[in-house]
């Protein structure tokens, strides 16, 4: 069984027991667990739910694994040619880590 899950702005895949990095959620602590209700997708055993927009009755249960996760460095660069101008900037972004316990369906 998977879904197809909004997490944050974000969609992901999520099956029972996989890892996810979902951008900070700097509410929750460490071994905290959170509902995210906004299922887009459901499949159970090859019987599929699409939502209009979301599934109703349909929840993804997860636990925070650690809270102070940072993404792989991301480096911009900025040239005009000809000019002499050139500027290079990074971003690492803060992440959640979390695992899926569940999906219920009502």
């Amino acid at each position: 069984m998977y879904a197809i899950v909004e997490m944050k702005g974000q969609q992901f895949r999520v099956e029972a027991g996989k890892k996810l990095f979902i951008n900070r959620m700097n509410e929750l602590e460490k071994g905290a667990t959170v509902e995210f209700e906004n299922v887009l997708l459901l499949d159970n055993e090859g019987k599929v739910k699409v939502g209009a927009p979301y599934v109703k009755g349909a929840k993804v249960v997860c636990e925070v694994l650690d809270n102070e996760c940072r993404g792989d460095k991301v480096l911009v660069f900025h040239k005009k040619r000809r000019k002499g101008y050139r500027k290079m900037n990074g971003h690492r972004q803060d992440l959640t880590n979390v695992i899926v316990k569940e999906i219920v369906i009502a």
